[in-house]
């Protein structure tokens, strides 16, 4: 079904138009990539389909009643307002809707003439229609369902949303996005400020969804797993690309070498006819050559087509270091809480390695207590011969703000090394022009980065250490990067959440998480596949979903644990667990189809009690869960 077509769409500023006459369709179901180079677009293009902006030209429409919904960049919270009830604010309408039908059935209790008893036993019906479609009796559990998800514990329900990070307040937005489910869902940088479980959990839950999605992102990972289409904004048009992201680049690739042999073909006719225009203009042929002329003026021009690229980075030579860059012998740290522990390994020269982790697990710890600026509280760390490491840290503090990028990347004084030098190693990293004598605090985020990557060439570093290099690179900017890496002769540590950058780059990659450490040998493909075998039975339980399979699969992670957690419950034989389980399970079905029936309705207090045991029947179970779990665990 069509829910929203775009004509000819045209907006520009100051510099000319960012795009010209863009037009195109969603359709329910679909999920839909935009993709381009930063500063193609996209975004403004996002605020125009929410209604946020005002084409130049052309306009967009809405089809079948649909509403839109574009997933906002900057929070604003009432005060005092906690997690939960911000996030269940998305169901304000069917809430509304739910309280009226309440007051609907008590009405129709008391009253005693017939004509006003049909009106609202025929306004009841339509509300208890309504909220039956929209499945509203399970508000709590699918507000709880998608904070999960997000990353967010039951610990932080209750908390106001000020004393939440930038980072989780934006999680929040998505969230109220998600649960709102409007008929088309505009998502700009969805995976934005989600660790990897987070995004794993994103791609699952919206590969469910039936609404249309229009996604714009640069995580090539989360845009594989979750398009079905892609649009690529560049030149100032719109192409579209059908499949994921891989799809795309194999068509886009294809495309462009076939437009570029009818380009040549038709530059090499036109040659050939001017250079006949020029030698028989006069005389004879003349009028040939004039007929000629007029044709080729006639003539529709192929424009030589364009492939969006980045810039051609390298880092050039770099000094060799000892056969071993770092050796870790049972190293372990803790905060308030422990980070890892016992982590050993050998890292080669030459070696490509990845660390990646939750939020708080530990990554930019690791890598200052390999640099030797935090010191681990158990263990050893060896650092080989002639190391010399670069450091980007993530908010690219290594350059001086004030400072024209030009100076900035300049290490120090070199009679070998002159300006010209600098210039061509800042136009390898996509840096030319009037841009290289800016101050360093007046670039973007992408700029900033890869003056940073361009100043650690400059200081001929052996060893590259990278905390979140692709944060601020789009696409293509990204895949150069991951192109330099790979030619690079030194040393790479990376810790990073791109799993597609991960993929590429990396040929051995730390985990962590829950206070562990487990050493890969691979990149992130090779990671999957063992989390999936020590899962064991995991995929098939997702596929079958009873209570029955999700005891197995809660049975199949506590015996991976490793550690042993102290009880939290007091002991009781898990077979008694599981009879409580399923009594509760009964339980809780009946109540569900108390609900689903329209007669409850008609009693406000039967309603109101019967709501009530459900939800108690729903935290009793999910308290269950985790006694069983512990039960299997410690027992």
């Amino acid at each position: 079904m069509l829910l929203m077509s775009c004509d000819g769409l045209t907006r520009g500023f100051d510099r000319g138009p960012l795009f010209e006459n863009v037009s195109f369709e969603l359709f329910h179901g679909k999920r839909v990539g935009l993709v381009g180079p930063n500063g193609a677009g996209k975004t403004t293009l996002m605020r125009i389909l929410a209604g946020l902006d005002t084409p130049d030209h052309g306009d967009v429409r809405l089809h079948a009643g649909a509403h839109s919904r574009l997933l906002e960049q900057d929070p604003t919270f009432p005060a005092d307002r906690t997690l939960f009830a911000e996030a269940k604010s998305a169901f304000d309408e069917l809430l509304a809707a739910q309280d009226e039908m309440v007051k609907t059935a008590e009405a129709l209790a008391h009253a005693a003439d017939e004509i006003e008893r049909k009106a609202l036993a025929a306004r009841y019906d339509r509300l208890h229609e309504l909220l039956h479609h929209n499945d509203a009796f399970t508000v709590d559990h699918k507000v709880e369902e998608v904070l999960h998800g997000l990353g967010f514990r039951d610990e932080d329900y209750h908390r106001p949303l000020v004393t939440f990070s930038g980072g989780q307040q934006r999680r929040v937005l998505l969230a109220k996005l998600l649960l709102s489910s409007p008929d088309i869902m505009l998502l700009d940088e969805p995976s934005n400020h989600l660790d990897i479980d987070a995004t794993r959990w994103l791609e699952d839950y919206l590969t469910q969804q039936p609404q249309a999605m229009l996604i714009v992102s640069h995580d090539r990972y989360f845009l594989n797993k979750v398009t079905t289409k892609i649009f690529e904004l560049h030149a100032k048009r719109n192409t579209a690309y059908p499949g994921n992201f891989s799809q795309y680049l194999r068509l886009r690739q294809e495309r462009y070498e076939r437009d570029l042999k009818e380009w040549e073909a038709q530059q090499e006719y036109v040659e050939k006819q001017e250079e006949y225009i020029r030698r028989v203009h006069y005389g004879q042929l003349a009028k040939q050559a004039q007929s000629r002329r007029k044709a080729l003026e006639r003539l529709e021009r192929v424009e030589k087509p364009t492939l969006v690229q980045g810039p051609s980075m390298a880092f050039g030579d770099v000094s060799r270091t000892g056969d071993h860059v770092f050796e870790l012998a049972d190293v372990s740290k803790a905060y308030d809480k422990p980070l890892f522990k016992d982590l050993s390994f050998s890292l080669p020269r030459g070696k490509r390695l990845g660390i990646m982790g939750p939020n708080g697990s530990g990554k930019t710890t690791l890598l200052k207590i390999l640099l030797g600026e935090v010191e681990p509280d158990a263990g050893e760390v060896k650092r080989g011969h002639l190391v010399e490491a670069g450091y980007l840290d993530q908010h690219l503090k290594i350059l001086a703000e004030d400072k024209p990028v030009l100076r900035a990347i300049w290490p120090h004084p070199d009679p070998d090394v002159d300006e010209k030098k600098m210039r061509d190693l800042l136009g390898r990293f996509g840096l030319s022009g009037e841009i290289v004598f800016q101050p360093v605090k007046e670039l973007s985020g992408g700029e900033r980065s890869r003056a940073c990557l361009a100043r650690l060439t400059a200081m001929g570093v052996n060893v590259l250490v990278l905390d979140e290099p692709t944060n601020h690179l789009d696409i293509w900017a990204s895949d150069s990067l991951e192109q330099a890496l790979l030619a690079y002769e030194g040393t790479v540590i990376v810790v990073s959440h791109d799993r597609y950058f991960l993929n590429r780059v990396v040929d051995m990659l730390i985990v962590l998480g829950d206070g562990r450490a487990q050493v890969i040998p691979g990149n992130y493909d090779t990671y999957e596949l063992l989390r999936s075998a020590q899962a064991g039975i995991g995929k098939q339980t997702r596929k079958l979903g009873t209570s029955e399979d999700a005891k197995q699969q809660r049975a199949a992670e506590s015996a991976a644990r490793p550690a042993r957690r102290k009880r939290k419950h007091p002991y009781r034989k898990v077979d008694e667990l599981e009879a409580d389980i399923a009594a509760v399970e009964a339980q809780s079905r009946q109540l569900e189809e108390t609900l689903a029936a329209p007669d409850v309705y008609r009693d406000a207090a039967r309603l109101k009690e019967t709501m009530r045991d459900f939800e108690e029947a729903r935290a009793r179970l999910q308290q269950l869960y985790e006694h069983w779990e512990e039960a299997v665990e410690l027992n």
